[in-house]
């Protein structure tokens, strides 16, 4: 497997017309990940300085911002407005940093180490923890929704996408399936219902909201819009899957220092994985069927996404093939 932050190195051809790597892609998309989350989330604050340094603690220190690429990668496919897919790419990580937050709490998982750090409650308490995740998740929507820059039928176009996905019948189901789960015997289909609403759900809505900031939505009136949201929804469906699949077997294959996490924790606390069900081979095999499945949607899109789809496809074989 191969790191988060390295590419694969072959050379596309931008919408500017310049050559770019996918490595160079990468290190700039983060880069412009972490410009976004120092501008929205100060470490400094004149009113409540604790918060804030408990939410830029929490949101800017680190992470792979996989979430933020899928973003910009769909964008590119369907040249989607920048503006538009900075706040995008910025606001589905403020939910994803909330949500690890809040995931790590002792009344959840009682982690103790996130991105190589002191997780946010070990570092500040629970109760500022709680309190910066909640904050992150309001923030979210306030960046959504400038006063000007934006259509208001984008903006609650992707407010709508980032909610769904975040709410009950997304994360936040998908993480109350795995508590409810966990010491019990479940299926591999079961395990899919949970994952693609506590992982995949997230992942998706990144794509769909890409493809959001382009005009890209369900519209029965317009074939070549249906056809590409369709694609695009099923190389979600696909690669969100993926993702904790891979991250799975990682739980069991890396060490904490490679994982920024602690290693093995799906193990000592009874959960149901991908690699519990059904052993790490046919685990393995799942990720690579999946990444498959992800590839083959894209190749639905029409003539002119689909040129412009290497980002996607690259992201997909990075996310299957990461060591962390």
């Amino acid at each position: 497997m191969i790191d988060l932050a390295q590419g694969r190195g072959a050379a596309t051809l931008p919408a500017d017309g310049t050559a770019e790597t996918f490595d160079a892609w990468l290190r700039r998309r983060q880069a412009q990940a972490q410009t976004l989350i120092e501008r929205y989330v100060p470490a400094a604050h004149a009113v409540v300085p604790q918060l804030h340094e408990a939410m830029h603690y929490a949101a800017a220190l680190g992470g792979k911002r996989v979430r933020p690429l899928l973003v910009w990668a769909a964008g590119e496919c369907v040249l989607g407005d920048p503006e538009a897919l900075d706040r995008a790419a910025c606001a589905v990580e403020l939910v994803h940093a909330y949500s690890l937050v809040h995931d790590d709490l002792p009344c959840m998982d009682n982690d103790v180490l996130r991105r190589g750090q002191p997780t946010a409650h070990v570092r500040f308490g629970e109760a500022l923890a709680l309190l910066a995740g909640d904050a992150l998740q309001a923030l979210a929507y306030e960046v959504l929704t400038p006063d000007t820059g934006i259509a208001p039928a984008l903006q609650a176009r992707l407010c709508a996408l980032l909610a769904r996905a975040s709410g009950a019948d997304g994360m936040a189901g998908g993480q109350t399936l795995d508590i409810l789960a966990t010491g019990t015997a479940v299926d591999a289909e079961a395990l899919i219902r949970m994952h693609s609403r506590k992982t995949g759900a997230l992942l998706k809505a990144s794509v769909l909201m890409g493809a959001a900031c382009g005009g890209f939505a369900p519209d029965r009136s317009n074939a070549h819009n249906q056809s590409a949201t369709e694609a695009l929804q099923a190389y979600g469906d696909a690669i969100g899957l993926a993702f904790q699949v891979v991250d799975d077997m990682l739980d069991v294959t890396a060490d904490s220092a490679t994982l920024g996490k602690t290693a093995g924790k799906d193990a000592m606390q009874n959960k149901a994985t991908y690699v519990s069900v059904l052993g790490l081979e046919t685990a393995q095999t799942l990720a690579t069927d999946l990444r498959d499945k992800a590839l083959l949607a894209l190749d639905r899109l029409p003539p002119a996404e689909r040129a412009r789809s290497g980002r996607l496809r690259e992201l997909a074989d990075l996310i299957v093939l990461r060591s962390s």
